[in-house]
This record gives structure tokens, C-alpha cells and sequence, in this order.
């Protein structure tokens, strides 16, 4: 009886196994997931999005991509704009991914917190999920490196949007070998390299791989 109670468990464990694979593997393998970025220059440095779509590619998951993000913009300015909101009322996207400058002050905080809320209510009516893309200060601040990830961290908790922690882990990266190889030249841009450690992980958060 002991025995056979065991297999029975057993055979539950590995149906709830299978259903859980399955299910991860129908989320990823759509034939087309759509993904809107919505950013400033952080985001069109190193064409950032068409790095997702190639590191993505790589893990078996085609992505179609689209960004909206022009110079020293805000997720405010892009609220205002009234574009975004057109775009994700579409219904064409599955992840709407937001950017905005450090946002280490109160102001940048208040921001992220405040229209990311909008951003997370237009996007849950239309079925789609919000994610916060945190970014990194310039090296000139890298001292309120802690307060750009606490502010991204909150704002996407309280707004209930999945995290894309590429701030933390650059400077988990620096503080660890204290290279600066992830910036170039101008000390706030990303290199190609630092894009591409970005890409990857917002492809290993987005798809929670």
C-alpha cells in the first residue's frame, strides 16, 4: 500500500512538472510576442531593442519590436505626447517596457511612481504587462547608483509591473571588478557591450528564463 501510495504521488508531481513546462512553453513560443519600448536615448544607444529581439531569438522566442523614444525624454513626455496610449489601446502588444532617465532624486521618483501608474492601468485594461527598464546614473553620480535602484525597484512593486533590474546587475558588475567597460566614452551612454549585457537581462526577466 505504501509503495503504491508513493507512485501516485509520484505521477501527480510529474503531471504538475509537465503542465507547468507546457504552459512556459506556450508563453514563449507564439508565433509573434509583440514588445513596445518606450524610452529615450538609453534605450536607441546601440539600437537596444533589436538587441533583445537577437538575444531572444537565441533562447527559441521570436519578438517583434517597436520603439517610441527620443532624447533626454521622460515616460511623462511621452504620457503628454498621447502617442503611447494609442499604441498600447492597440491591443498589439504583449510587454510594454518603460525607460526614463537615473531617477535618483525625489522628482525622478515621484515620476516613475506616479505615471508608471498610468502606464500600469492603461496597460492591465488592455491586457498587456508593464515593465520597468532601470537604468544607471552617470559615473559622475555613480554615488546615487543605490537610490536609481531603489526607486526602480518601488515603483514597479507599488505598480505591480515586472522588474528589469539592468541597473543592479551593471553594478553588481562594477563594484565586483571595477571596470567601467559597461559605459562609453561619454560616462553615461552604454557601450555596445553594456546594451548587450542590457539585453540580456531583460530577456532573462521578461520571459523569467
Amino acid at each position: 500500500m505504501k509503495s503504491l501510495i508513493l507512485i501516485f504521488f509520484a505521477l501527480i508531481i510529474t503531471n504538475s512538472r509537465t503542465y507547468c513546462q507546457q504552459e512556459i512553453s506556450n508563453n514563449t513560443s507564439k508565433s509573434k510576442i509583440n514588445v513596445l519600448f518606450i524610452g529615450n536615448s538609453l534605450t536607441y544607444t546601440n539600437n537596444l531593442p533589436k538587441l533583445v529581439q537577437k538575444n531572444a531569438k537565441l533562447k527559441g522566442i521570436k519578438i517583434n519590436v517597436k520603439t517610441i523614444a527620443f532624447p533626454n525624454y521622460s515616460i511623462q513626455e511621452h504620457w503628454d505626447n498621447g502617442e503611447i496610449q494609442k499604441l498600447i489601446s492597440s491591443k498589439k502588444y504583449d510587454f510594454v517596457i518603460i525607460q526614463q532617465g537615473p531617477s535618483s532624486q525625489n522628482i525622478g521618483r515621484e515620476m516613475l511612481i506616479e505615471y508608471g501608474g498610468k502606464y500600469s492601468s492603461l496597460c492591465k485594461m488592455n491586457n498587456v504587462k508593464l515593465c520597468y527598464f532601470m537604468v544607471w546614473p552617470s559615473l559622475n553620480y555613480y554615488h546615487t547608483f543605490n537610490d536609481v535602484i531603489n526607486n526602480h525597484t518601488d515603483a514597479a512593486l507599488i505598480n505591480n509591473s515586472i522588474l528589469l533590474p539592468v541597473g543592479r546587475i551593471w553594478k553588481e558588475y562594477i563594484d565586483s571588478t571595477n571596470s567601467k567597460e559597461y559605459y562609453s566614452s561619454d560616462r553615461f551612454h552604454p557601450s555596445l557591450k553594456g546594451s548587450q549585457v542590457a539585453a540580456q537581462v531583460i530577456v532573462k526577466h521578461l520571459f523569467q528564463l
